[in-house]
This record gives C-alpha cells, sequence and structure tokens, in this order.
C-alpha cells in the first residue's frame, strides 16, 4: 500500500480526492492538512469529505519550523498538494529535506516559484502537471501536432472557463496550451500574448497567442484552442465534468512518482506522450 497524504483537504479537490483514495485498493490515506488557521483543524477527514470516520484528523500543513514535523512526514510516502503557491513552496522544503515524493496540481506559480520547486526536486521525487486530467494531458500532444502543422497559416487563441470561485487566470492549462503554442511555433508568450481585448485594438496580428478567461457558477474546467484560417477553423476541446478525472490522474501520478528517484516529473513522461 502507498501511503498518501493530501493537502487542501477540506476544499473541493482535496474532498475529491479523499473520496478517491479510499475507493482505491492499492492506497491508503495517512494524513490530511489544511492551513494552519482552519477552523477544520482536528475534524475526522473522512466525515468532511462524505466517506464516513476514518480516524485521520486534519493537521496543520508541515513547517520547517513545526516541532511535530517529522511525525507528520513519517506518516507517508507522497503528498497530493493542490493549495496555492506559496503553501506548495513551504511544502516541498520540508518534503525535500526529508526525501518524501509529492504530487502538485497547484498552479499560478512565479517563474522564481517554479525555480524553487526545480531545486527541491534535486531532492525528491516531484510531479507536477497544470492539469492532472489524463484527457486534457492528450489535448496537449494534439494541440502541438495541429499547431505544426498548421503553421503560421492559421490565427490562435486559447479560451477557459472555470468556476466562480477560481482565483487565478487564465487558468495554469491555459498557460501551458499557450507554451505549447508559443514553443511550437516560435512565439514568446511574453511578447505575442494577449489576454482579453477592449475597445480599438486594430487588426490582430498572426503572432498573436490570444487568451480568453470566464468565470461563473460551477463550471468545473472547460479549455479549447482554436486555429481560424480562412474559409475554416478547427476548434480542439476538453471538458472536465467531475473533478472526480483530476484526482483519478492524480493517483496514477501518486503510483508512478512513488517508484522514481529525485528529479522533476510530468503527466507527459507518465502517458509517454512527449
Amino acid at each position: 500500500m502507498i501511503r498518501v497524504a493530501v493537502t487542501g483537504a477540506t476544499g473541493r479537490m482535496g474532498k475529491t480526492l479523499v473520496q478517491a483514495i479510499q475507493e482505491s485498493s492499492d492506497l491508503t490515506l495517512a494524513a490530511a492538512f489544511e492551513h494552519p488557521s482552519s477552523d477544520a483543524l482536528g475534524a475526522d477527514v473522512g466525515e468532511l469529505a462524505g466517506v464516513g470516520k476514518l480516524g485521520i484528523n486534519i493537521a496543520a500543513m508541515p513547517t520547517a519550523d513545526s516541532t511535530t514535523q517529522l511525525t507528520q512526514l513519517e506518516a507517508f510516502d507522497v503528498v497530493i498538494d493542490f493549495t496555492v503557491p506559496e503553501a506548495t513552496l513551504m511544502l516541498a522544503q520540508v518534503c525535500g529535506a526529508q526525501g518524501k515524493a509529492m504530487v502538485v496540481g497547484t498552479t499560478g506559480f512565479s517563474q522564481a516559484q517554479l525555480s524553487a520547486l526545480q531545486q527541491h526536486a534535486q531532492h525528491m521525487a516531484l510531479f507536477m502537471a497544470p492539469n492532472m486530467s489524463v484527457g486534457v494531458n492528450v489535448m496537449f500532444k494534439l494541440v502541438a501536432d495541429a499547431a505544426k502543422a498548421l503553421g503560421d497559416s492559421v490565427d490562435v487563441e486559447v479560451m477557459e472557463m472555470h468556476h466562480r470561485h477560481k482565483v487565478d487566470a487564465p487558468s495554469g492549462t491555459a498557460v501551458r496550451l499557450g507554451e505549447i503554442l508559443a514553443d511550437t511555433l516560435g512565439r514568446n508568450l511574453d511578447t505575442d500574448a494577449v489576454y482579453g481585448r477592449q475597445g480599438i485594438t486594430g487588426a490582430r496580428d498572426r503572432k498573436t497567442i490570444g487568451f480568453s478567461a470566464l468565470r461563473g457558477g460551477d463550471i468545473v474546467g472547460e479549455h479549447t484552442v482554436m486555429f481560424a484560417a480562412e474559409g475554416e477553423r478547427i476548434e480542439i476541446t476538453h471538458r472536465a465534468q467531475s473533478r472526480m478525472n483530476f484526482a483519478q490522474g492524480a493517483l496514477r501520478a501518486v503510483r508512478y512518482v512513488n517508484a522514481q528517484p529525485a528529479g522533476l516529473y510530468d503527466m507527459q513522461m507518465l502517458l509517454g506522450v512527449n
């Protein structure tokens, strides 16, 4: 059995992960963490996730100066982290020092934060993906193939929709789609990306990679890349109808990274679609 910890255990994704782990035959939930100020500290995580009492109480996230850090870390083999960049970096520092593996689905990192995570990966097996859905990662490959075939003969736009509570825009998945387009087409997101439009914008530059982000209701996640030419267009779309597909992808990542040495890993490596 692989012993798994979940951070952000009371959030939408955290509860779904707890449910998915309980339904698996080769994983066991070993610990659950939340922000130190959370009202849920001490509560049984199974009861909050709707799977019944598990005897695992929600604890504060381990920190470098926590007196209970070693006890908390000894409880699990791999931790799944869907939180915020600052919390992820703090946890990576602790896990890196103890060689504990991490699966990170957090988005919104700055370049400096990503560089710090890469440094931690020298001491731990670190799996990172802006989207844990297997379908989305297949989409990444399809978008790269389409961009390579179509080249500069089309205009490219990235559109995404998420629930009203999502705090970053564009989504990490949309940003990754933009990076794939930029890498394939020889463009630079720093200069060629356009995030929404307003007013007299002038004619569209062919090198533009456009982004549109919509927020509302309980939309789990939708991403579309549009390749628009004269007289025709191609659209590659992924629609998530449940968070469970992200959870199942994260569990696949747990099984994969648990068997790896220190290093940085992603979903393309797991799926073999580099």
